[in-house]
């Protein structure tokens, strides 16, 4: 089937990343895309060899939307955390819609959460009662942790590809000389507890090499050496979304920030603390709090996740100690058995439109 997939980049790495990881899955199970993107800067590192079966398009290119909306409308048109497709793809999709029946769908993509909310909207119709869609009906598609919602994005060979990756050899490509010190991925906006953790890391008796994406991650570290007492710091390039998810294996201890990164290290299964993208009246406490309930996080896990993302004192930071890193890996390894036993976003938004259809 052809599909349209429209992404409006806000602020951040997140919402592109989900919706390239989507393209890419449904063109690798045969589907013809098209991703539709107002800022597609991001892909040039995130994607720099593009993905055969995936074709990215310009939104603010005038041209191409007049060009598309001439042209055949797509099976599925996939909006993206409510972004408002153009209003003239709409309505060349709902001229389509009333031409060849009922063969059209219309996804709004949500965004992840584990909060109960989700599984009671997942899959409602939404009707659309005025602009270029009047008359169409969309329906809501939340990614989510348990079978009553869509699922997570999972590639097919992805749990084959993780069994099979040597950590030594990837961080000697990166051009680390590894030692065998605990390997810690920092990926993040700009958490006030950062520096109570370097603190940490610098007086553990144990060494930390810790790894630092580029972007907001390295703009918050304060300034100063590459080696600071027991601690030895690696700035890395911007890395391709392959070799992000080698970065996650790579490492004893993953933080992660966004929706994407979530996931990618739900599926490395090494301990990880998620920074939640912070919103102004506090929303986001509930849901980091509902994903640490599904998680069933002990109470030490939670303490940390609670000052990492400023829901505690930065002071009150848990020591990432050898008993809460052996209770907070098992607790990933069981959440991601979990998750490997249901089916995936693809094969559940797939199954979707079939039913729609």
């Amino acid at each position: 089937m052809r599909w349209d997939i429209f992404c409006k980049v806000i602020d951040n790495h997140g919402d592109v990343g989900v919706c390239w990881r989507l393209a890419v899955a449904l063109a690798g199970a045969g589907e013809r895309v098209r991703l539709w993107i107002d800022d597609g800067s991001a892909l040039a590192w995130m994607a720099p060899d593009g993905h055969a079966g995936v074709e990215v398009v310009d939104w603010s290119d005038d041209a191409a939307v007049d060009a598309a909306a001439a042209g055949p409308a797509p099976d599925v048109l996939v909006e993206a955390f409510g972004c408002d497709p153009a209003p003239a793809l709409v309505a060349a999709f709902a001229r389509a819609r009333v031409a060849d029946g009922a063969s059209h769908r219309w996804i709004n993509l949500e965004y992840l959460s584990a909060e109960p909310y989700v599984e009671r909207l997942h899959g409602l119709p939404s009707p659309v009662f005025k602009g270029p869609g009047e008359g169409l009906t969309k329906h809501f598609f939340y990614p989510g942790f348990t079978d009553a919602t869509g699922g997570l994005l999972r590639e097919p060979d992805l749990a084959a590809e993780r069994e099979g990756f040597e950590r030594r050899d990837w961080l000697a490509r990166q051009g680390i000389d590894w030692e065998g010190e605990r390997v810690v991925s920092l990926f993040c906006y700009e958490p006030a507890a950062l520096p109570a953790l370097l603190a940490q890391f610098e007086a553990a008796p144990e060494p930390t090499l810790l790894l630092v994406t580029a972007g907001r991650a390295s703009a918050a570290l304060p300034p100063g050496p590459a080696r600071r007492g027991a601690l030895a710091i690696h700035w890395l390039p911007h890395l391709p979304q392959p070799e992000f998810d080698r970065l996650l294996w790579a490492s004893d201890f993953n933080f992660v920030r966004g929706e994407d990164s979530l996931v990618r290290a739900l599926w490395a299964g090494a301990p990880f603390a998620w920074q939640i993208y912070p919103q102004d009246d506090d929303a986001h406490h509930v849901k980091l709090d509902a994903f640490l309930d599904w998680l069933g996080a002990p109470r030490p896990v939670r303490d940390f996740q609670h000052a990492w993302n400023g829901m505690a004192a930065s002071g009150d930071l848990p020591p990432l100690d050898l008993p809460l890193l052996e209770s907070w890996a098992a607790t990933v390894r069981a959440a991601r058995g979990r998750l490997l036993a249901q089916d995936d976003l693809l094969t559940r938004l797939c199954q979707f439109v079939a039913q729609k259809s």
